[in-house]
């Protein structure tokens, strides 16, 4: 169905510069223009990449444009020590989180490209990696009022109209979906990959391990909404559309700008009129459609 998101303006503004942000995979992309664009929106951010040197050199560019409230730190999000390094260093320098932007993901296929590469890094960096995350910064959400808000960077690729095998959709799109059954839904699919039965097996075909870390982050984004129903937490999932990135090798159909604008508008949404538990898909800059 189509969604439509209220525009910002002053008259709607819940958050201030006490309003803190994570966003990761932030260096370059589509996360540097988030971060660019809740800092011109007057928040402070914390933006996180693999690679120190980069992320600082992401940071600094934008103190010399006048952003005083970025910060950076060092996130390796499939790394589990780094995960909890950064949790430490966020409590202790922060202590309480609204917005978590789970932007850093991998992919080794090019644009056109269906090869299964690195399977479990994918698996690792895209889904994982976001779940430890988000459970390592959970005592740390606000969840006031404004209620908190966690956005994961997602993919149309992951939508479960993707799996050709009934079986399996039935029950990644159940409403009792554990977290249980999406672990042993990507077990599965690792398993299937190593015999060489992943086709047969119902599994998508375009960008197999990518959809597939993609559309276990929805499904695990759905079941965190539920937990935290009524909780002051929201969690929903956004497509950005297809991308100008390095990852799409520069091709696409908007920038990483346009892209950021829609996910400022998401994470920045009235209270009141904030949504969990759904799957925005961005068709362009200004139309997005909710599909859960």
């Amino acid at each position: 169905m189509d969604h439509l998101i209220p525009p910002l303006s002053p008259t709607n503004r819940w958050w201030s510069e006490e309003t803190t942000a994570v966003v990761t995979g932030a260096n370059k992309g589509i996360g540097f223009a988030v971060v660019k664009r809740l800092l011109e929106l007057g928040l402070t951010v914390v933006l996180t990449a693999r690679n120190a040197e980069n992320g600082i050199q992401a940071a600094d560019s934008l103190r010399l444009t006048g952003f005083r409230n970025v910060h950076f730190c060092c996130l390796d999000i499939s790394d589990p020590a780094s995960i909890a390094a950064f949790a430490s260093w966020f409590r202790h320098n922060f202590g309480v989180l609204d917005i978590l932007v789970n932007n850093a993901a991998v992919s080794f296929n090019a644009v056109g490209e269906n090869l299964i590469k690195e399977p479990e890094t994918i698996i690792k960096t895209n889904f994982y990696g976001p779940k430890l995350l988000t459970e390592a910064l959970l005592p740390l959400f606000r969840r006031s009022d404004s209620v908190s808000r966690i956005l994961n960077m997602s993919s149309r690729l992951g939508t479960l109209n993707k799996l050709r095998s009934p079986s399996i959709r039935r029950i990644l799109e159940s409403e009792d979906l554990t977290n249980e059954q999406i672990d042993a839904t990507v077990t599965q699919f690792l398993q299937d990959v190593k015999s060489g039965t992943w086709e047969k097996q119902g599994w998508p075909e375009n960008w197999p391990d990518y959809a597939i870390s993609k559309m276990v982050l929805n499904a695990y984004s759905r079941v965190l909404a539920r937990r935290y129903d009524g909780k002051k937490l929201s969690v929903n999932c956004l497509c950005p559309g297809f991308t100008r990135t390095s990852m799409t090798g520069g091709q696409g159909t908007h920038t990483a700008d346009e892209a950021a604008a829609t996910v400022a508008k998401l994470v920045l949404v009235p209270p009141e009129k904030l949504t969990s538990g759904k799957f925005y898909i961005c068709l362009e800059p200004k139309k997005i459609i909710a599909k859960l």
